[in-house]
């Protein structure tokens, strides 16, 4: 008696040849009743005898049954399945073969088409007027870098959005040994994903810093192209990318400078003296030019009740009873520098 499980295991075989559900069930009566016609066979399998005759006219093709006298007879299963098994691996050779040879005419075409891009393509300056295709560029640029990736990312907080989509690229870069440099906002290390994505950045061997404010995001491959926001207080309104030599030295110089001055990630926050970071150095400095309180906010990275509760430690530290006071009092212990 043949189990199910049998059963079933022969009938995923015979689909491999192009037989149908009911070839293993055929095959076996053919070999076991012999006695047995077309009509018999049908009535017990439950289907016509024109899908019996199709399948057994499979089955001969495949030299599993042969006819003989006009009566079937088994042919042998042995024979029969091991050139079957050499047909199959015949085939999977000759599409591994083909799956190669493609496989390098696309690798050439990849070269030739980046090598059009670079030749005449490309513009000092391209407009990306949407988050897609800012994105969809970004991943061609971090798929060909081939040395470093330098990037300021400002707003505090960076979206759940961005980070998934910086994750991949930003793997197989370090991955390939590509030097991957990011500066973020010291009120990034307030958001918990932000923070997380920083620590699993520098544990990969990328390098982050951080620093109270930032001039713009940049991104820029292999000091040779660059991403700069068209709307720098909307980033989601696009990007526009640069390649010119001059922009690109200008743009370089200015993330080395930075990137100097701004802190290594874990290092806790960078601070002046024992009496005031970096950041509410910051803050006391852009009030001291007039800002209001939603644009000092703004550019900190922060929000405006973390922005005023701030506010409000500096000045009972300084001693201070309103703002000015608490300028010429900054200036006083040195916090911060005179107006010139």
């Amino acid at each position: 008696m043949t189990s199910p499980r049998t059963g079933v295991m022969g009938a995923a075989v015979l689909q491999q040849w192009g037989l149908d559900v009911h070839a293993d069930t055929i095959y076996r009566l053919v070999l076991t009743r012999k006695e047995w016609g077309i009509a018999q066979i049908a009535a017990h399998v439950g289907i016509s005898e024109t899908e019996v005759r199709a399948t057994i006219d499979r089955l001969v093709e495949l030299s599993l049954l042969r006819r003989s006298s006009g009566a079937l007879r088994a042919g042998s299963p042995s024979v029969a399945f091991h050139d079957l098994l050499q047909r199959q691996r015949a085939d999977l050779l000759r599409r591994q073969e083909e799956f190669v040879a493609t496989e390098h005419a696309v690798d050439r075409l990849i070269q030739e088409y980046s090598e059009l891009c670079a030749a005449g393509a490309r513009h000092e300056c391209d407009c990306l007027e949407s988050v897609e295709a800012v994105r969809a560029r970004i991943e061609t640029l971090a798929h060909g870098a081939t040395s470093e990736c330098l990037s300021f990312m400002p707003g505090g907080a960076q979206s759940p959005e961005s980070l998934e989509a910086s994750r991949p690229l930003d793997h197989e870069m370090l991955e390939r040994g590509v030097s991957v440099r990011t500066v973020y906002q010291d009120s990034a290390c307030n958001d918990t994903a932000t923070l997380g994505y920083a620590r699993w950045m520098t544990d990969l061997g990328g390098e982050v810093r951080t620093t109270p404010t930032l001039p713009i995001r940049i991104v820029m491959f292999d000091r040779e192209v660059a991403l700069l926001p068209l709307d720098p207080t909307a980033s989601r309104k696009g990007a526009v990318e640069v390649c010119g030599e001059g922009i690109i030295t200008a743009l370089l110089a200015l993330f080395e400078e930075v990137w100097n001055h701004a802190a290594p990630f874990g290092s806790g926050r960078q601070r002046c003296d024992q009496s005031i970071t970096m950041q509410e150095r910051e803050l006391l400095r852009l009030l001291a030019q007039g800002l209001t309180d939603e644009a000092t906010s703004k550019k900190l990275g922060i929000g405006l009740r973390t922005h005023r509760r701030m506010v409000a430690d500096l000045m009972d530290r300084l001693g201070a009873r309103s703002r000015f006071e608490a300028g010429v009092k900054a200036v006083e212990k040195g916090w911060l520098a005179p107006a010139s």
